[in-house]
């Protein structure tokens, strides 16, 4: 008999709507990936550097061009003059990042803070480390931390808080005040670290901020900052990503990175450092990108018996279906849809620990082509 390290752990939510969606010939807007390609002079970059032959090993930290292109972009967006030999490490995407960073700083015993509804990758790292996730449900309706509870939460075993700022699934935003309040309950508690998940930092939208934690010097001198090319530039596959954290962090980090894939895909790194130097311009124009997408999306549902607030982040848009049919959860609702009527969507209760009983909400991605988005809404607003 296998004994397993993570005996609750199947299929993720993510693979098996993609698969239901595959198999009935449902539009799929449930796994959060674009069904257009990234920028055309991006993806010419990768064949020139593969065959000028850019086939080898990259650095264990990452290209330096490229971890040159992330400091020059820290600065500018941010303010934070991080160095790019010392503070930023390129990996193959920000989930890896997400597990290294979680195994580099916790150990047997140690408890890590995440807020529900959280991403899933979370709890089996912090599991695979030996610690425990200590799970605390974000308010609704507006998914905001209860910094009462958070507060009451802390023990002399907290060793980690989860933060997620664009907030998947919801697309809540931190805001400046809520980073001093932290940094607030914080301070005397040295030994506790903060992991920053800011994958979707560039797609906030109705002239909002995104409130990086890289802005404020007191708590970035205790986390680690984690985000995604693959979001940013359209290229989910290419499973490439970032962390920027003071020195003595990244060091910590950089001893298990090395040891789990040593480094990334060398002609991607390539040629994602070109075309940050030359289109740095791309990232300012997310915002806009996105939000026309989302504000075509929500108003075609606007005929629907969808109730929403249109996201203020991410590409992914919550919806209540309470009207339509509140005798199934969200999960046989996810599945319903997609069988019965061609669209697949992911239901919000696979991100908690434990839902709410009355939990009506499944989440739709919207990063998909004009066409997409209103074959899956015509659909949508006939059920």
């Amino acid at each position: 008999m296998i004994h397993s390290k993570l005996p609750h752990v199947g299929t993720t939510i993510f693979t098996t709507m993609s698969q239901l969606a595959t198999q009935v010939g449902a539009i799929n807007l449930s796994q959060g990936f674009p069904d257009f390609d990234g920028p055309d002079a991006l993806r010419e970059a990768v064949g020139r550097h593969v065959m000028a032959g850019h086939n080898q090993y990259a650095p264990m930290t990452g290209l330096p061009a490229l971890r040159e292109q992330v400091a020059a972009k820290v600065a500018r967006l941010y303010g934070r003059q991080a160095k790019a030999d010392t503070e930023i490490t390129i990996t193959p995407g920000a989930t890896q990042a997400i597990f290294c960073a979680i195994q580099a700083l916790v150990s047997p015993g140690d408890e890590v803070i995440v807020f529900d509804p959280c991403y899933d990758s979370y709890e089996p790292s912090v599991q695979l480390a030996g610690g425990r996730c200590v799970h605390l449900p974000l308010s609704l309706p507006d998914f905001a931390i209860d910094w009462q509870r958070l507060q009451d939460a802390l023990t002399p075993r907290t060793r980690l808080i989860i933060l997620n700022s664009p907030h998947n699934p919801s697309g809540a935003l931190l805001e400046r005040a809520d980073l001093e309040r932290l940094a607030s309950l914080l301070r005397g508690r040295e030994d506790i670290y903060l992991l920053s998940d800011e994958v979707y930092e560039h797609l906030v939208f109705d002239g909002r901020e995104h409130a990086s934690l890289l802005r404020h010097d007191e708590l970035y001198a205790r986390a680690l900052v984690v985000s995604s090319f693959g979001k940013t530039y359209h290229v989910t596959g290419w499973k490439t990503g970032y962390v920027v954290a003071p020195p003595a962090l990244t060091a910590e980090l950089r001893k298990v990175h090395q040891y789990v894939s040593f480094t990334g895909v060398t002609p991607l790194q390539w040629a994602l450092a070109d075309y940050m130097a030359a289109y740095p311009q791309h990232v300012d124009e997310l915002p806009d990108f996105y939000q026309a997408k989302r504000d075509l999306f929500c108003g075609l549902l606007a005929e629907s018996r969808l109730r929403f607030t249109p996201t203020p982040s991410t590409y992914f848009q919550l919806a209540d279906y309470s009207a339509i049919r509140p005798d199934l959860d969200d999960v046989a609702m996810s599945q319903w849809l997609t069988r019965e009527h061609g669209v697949a969507c992911i239901p919000v209760s696979v991100f908690y620990q434990t839902p709410p009983a009355d939990l009506r909400l499944v989440r739709f991605c919207f990063a998909k082509r004009e066409e997409t988005l209103r074959q899956a809404a015509e659909k949508l607003c006939a059920v």
